[in-house]
């Protein structure tokens, strides 16, 4: 998901918030494993990939855009450059995710109070501009974790509830994507939603 380490190995834990020294044990990208979540009185269950923010993992993590029918970009408050970074990994997901993926920007570790070096006002008009949605977290306090995945979960159903989802590729994603004019069942009780992460450096 992010440099910022933001892991989830599960979904009941934190997101790993400050551990930078286990980044050497993960191997990436990985699946994090996510309860059901309830959106709108409906059951959504992701399948979500963390593909890290890493330069020596993007020739692996492009292939993961294809077929996402949503995407999160995490940055690190205290850490200009992480934000800074952002535009470069929404051009490279909009220049490889299927067009109508939903995307939305999470601001992390806003439990470094005093360390905070990017705005949330900065953030807030990056996203207008850019047509994300925007969050800001502290994995390590557990402030908007949950609140973030119904967002991102939300924003998506809706999307998809509307209207068909058409993948620009013929065939399906990395992770079994949607394929082109199939509509998504998004009956109660068992509608299912896929969808991966993406990175911000």
């Amino acid at each position: 998901m992010s440099s910022t380490k933001k892991e989830g190995r599960d979904w009941e834990g934190d997101l790993s918030p400050h551990l930078e020294e286990e980044e050497e044990e993960v191997r990436w990208p990985h699946e994090i494993e996510l309860r059901p979540v309830s959106v709108e009185g409906k059951i959504i269950k992701a399948q979500i990939w963390d593909t890290a923010g890493q330069e020596r993992y993007r020739a692996i993590t492009s292939a993961y855009y294809r077929g996402a029918l949503g995407a999160v970009l995490v940055y690190d408050v205290s850490k200009p450059t992480t934000f800074e970074n952002i535009s470069r990994w929404l051009k490279e997901l909009r220049d490889h995710a299927d067009s109508n993926i939903r995307i939305m920007l999470v601001g992390n570790k806003t439990d470094l109070k005093h360390l905070r070096a990017v705005a949330t006002e900065d953030a807030q008009k990056f996203a207008e501009a850019e047509g994300l949605s925007y969050i800001e977290t502290s994995a390590l306090e557990a402030t908007n974790v949950e609140e973030a995945f119904q967002l991102i979960l939300g924003d998506i159903y809706r999307a998809i509830s509307k209207k068909p989802v058409a993948s620009d590729e013929p065939s399906a994603g990395a992770a079994g994507g949607i394929k082109e004019g199939k509509t998504i069942n998004v009956a109660a009780g068992d509608a299912t939603a896929e969808k991966k992460q993406c990175c911000s450096a």
